[in-house]
């Protein structure tokens, strides 16, 4: 979801409809939103406002549509809230090669200085998140107009801030602007990481989980050129969306990693402290 400066906010549902929910609770379709590929765990996926929102009224989503698997697409439109529409909706990236199953990530953040940032999943392939080349098993840093950012650090894949990346599935900066993901891991060693430009996360090379077959895989301290993560969850909690919490109701918590936990059906804080980071509370919820 994403809240709207003017009361309410917008929401996607993974079958293909942008909802507005007013303050009030009313819901309601915004047409112009994009065709999508529903199958399995992708459709339509993440939402986000630009940082100018409030003069461009652009809105970015995320989703998947293609033949054989898909591929991952980045898109904005102009939002019409008054008209209940999307206007303008262009792709501005996706994911080369397309193809795979699974999730594909999907997550959208922007940085302090504007830029946008996009997780990419490995489709569940595994080695494409090793070829700088390929789109999926990335974390990307772009333009906010879809193209790829100055600075970036690596010349044959411009759009590409860190690689070795399995699904992930929560992308937040801190107050002090320090970039943080949770991602999947397969059966075990669901990943914390605190991202930093250039670096190779392992997977599928490392993990600190096993395949789902329960052959083992090396762990992270295996392989030193690769970045380890700063938590990591055996058995799994599923981790899924995630903010940094900087506000007031809740003083207690500030500073913290807020995310919730499909598999450990929980909400979950992490305490983030340096460059150590913690689990310190869990509340059950029920279902997934």
């Amino acid at each position: 979801m994403a809240v709207l400066p003017q009361g309410g906010f917008l929401v996607t549902e993974k079958a293909g409809r942008l909802a507005y929910v007013s303050a009030t609770g009313e819901v309601r379709t915004i047409e112009g939103a994009p065709s999508v590929t529903v199958d399995g765990q992708v459709g339509l996926h993440d939402v986000a406002l630009a940082p100018d929102f409030e003069t461009s009224g652009l809105v970015y989503l995320t989703w998947v549509d293609g033949t054989n698997g898909g591929a991952l697409h980045l898109g904005r439109g102009r939002l019409d809230l008054a008209g209940l529409r999307l206007d303008e909706l262009q792709i501005i990236w996706r994911a080369e090669p397309m193809g795979g199953s699974g999730h594909p990530g999907a997550m959208i953040a922007f940085g302090p200085d504007g830029h946008l940032f996009v997780t990419s999943g490995d489709r569940q392939l595994g080695d494409p998140a090793q070829v700088l080349g390929d789109g999926r098993g990335k974390i990307l840093r772009l333009m906010a107009d879809g193209a790829p950012a100055t600075g970036n650090p690596f010349p044959d894949a411009p759009e590409v801030w860190t690689s070795g990346h399995r699904n992930p599935y929560g992308l937040t900066f801190d107050r002090t602007g320090r970039l943080w993901s949770h991602e999947m891991g397969p059966r075990g060693g669901d990943e914390l990481n605190m991202i930093v430009v250039g670096q190779n996360y392992g997977w599928p090379l490392v993990s600190e989980g096993r395949q789902y077959s329960g052959r083992a895989i090396p762990n992270h301290a295996s392989r030193p050129e690769f970045t380890p993560p700063l938590l990591e969850w055996t058995p799994i909690i599923a981790p899924a969306g995630m903010i940094y919490y900087d506000g007031l109701f809740f003083p207690e918590w500030q500073g913290s990693l807020l995310l919730g936990g499909l598999a450990s059906q929980a909400f979950i804080r992490v305490e983030i402290s340096g460059n150590t980071a913690r689990e310190v509370d869990r509340w059950d919820t029920g279902p997934r």
